[in-house]
């Protein structure tokens, strides 16, 4: 079971041996490649061989690299996460805009709920206003219920003088957390057959990552969670450790908890037997409990 998220830190060689992953810096270890959810290179002065990296990708491990400022800007992806992706993607092409159009609808209404929920765990009294944009809710968010929502909730959590166009702290921890939480849905996106590019409403020609940036938008919420509980919302080396650990943190879906990881899994699946089966009584969302 793969569930550990290593960090690299510091200049580095790493390759592989004999199915470990062996990390040669100031000292050497090793670590079990099945073992291993997300390699996070956080560092610009670390090689990696060509046999780790095609090792990886066969393994479905998440690599995920860093830029001269610690913050993640690529991901590696494999061409062909599935035995069927030609299948699958077929059946992508093929969604029907009502499927697509009923299945955003909920991802959108469950979002929303999660913002509501944090609200509520945070004595914030803003949460009656997403209360009344669930009931307001159209299909496929015609009215934006989705942009409202984002407005009324970041002010409620950082304050009336908070934008998420800003520059500053709070901003670089959300974007830190989100772009590892987007990196864990390509990988569940890529590994079931599907292409990332081609979204449900996210629809960027410029973005690789469609579809992820639309089946992640429930799970912000865990990221935000996070984000303030941050000592004096700084963004360093600790707090950048925390974010990472998301993945780590237990929720519950469909009756059982699970690491984050795995709901993630549980997750999009279910969003894809819903696709395919017109069905959105098929798909499954978290629970936080406190």
């Amino acid at each position: 079971m793969s569930w550990r998220v290593i960090v690299i830190s510091k200049r580095a060689k790493l390759d592989l041996k004999l199915n470990y992953l062996v990390i040669r810096g100031e000292e050497t270890h090793k670590v079990y490649l099945n073992e291993i959810g997300l390699l996070l290179i956080e560092s610009t002065a670390v090689s990696l061989t060509a046999a780790l990296l095609s090792e990886l990708v066969r393994r479905k491990i998440k690599v995920v690299f860093c830029d001269e400022k610690r913050n993640p800007v690529s991901e590696l992806l494999p061409y062909y996460g599935s035995h069927d992706c030609s299948a699958k993607i077929k059946m992508q092409i093929a969604w029907p805009e009502p499927v697509k159009e009923s299945v955003w609808t909920e991802i959108v209404r469950e979002k929303i709920r999660q913002q509501y929920l944090l609200l509520a765990e945070n004595g914030c009294p803003e949460k009656e206003i997403l209360l009344g944009y669930m009931k307001e809710l159209k299909r496929n968010d015609a009215s934006n219920r989705e942009g409202h929502a984002a407005k009324v909730y970041f002010t409620a959590l950082f304050g009336a003088g908070f934008s998420r166009s800003e520059e500053n702290p709070v901003n670089a921890a959300l974007n830190y957390g989100y772009a590892i939480l987007l990196s864990a849905f390509n990988r569940e996106i890529a590994a079931n057959g599907y292409l990332t590019q081609l979204g449900l409403f996210h629809d960027n020609v410029f973005n690789s990552f469609n579809l992820a940036s639309d089946l992640m938008e429930p799970f912000r919420p865990l990221v935000d969670r996070i984000v303030l509980t941050l000592p004096w919302r700084r963004m360093e080396s600790e707090e950048k450790m925390m974010l990472v650990d998301l993945l780590n943190r237990e929720v519950k879906i469909d009756g059982k908890k699970q690491y984050v990881n795995n709901a993630v899994k549980i997750y999009c699946k279910s969003v894809f037997d819903a696709l395919n089966a017109n069905d959105i009584s098929l798909l499954r969302f978290y629970r936080y409990e406190l």
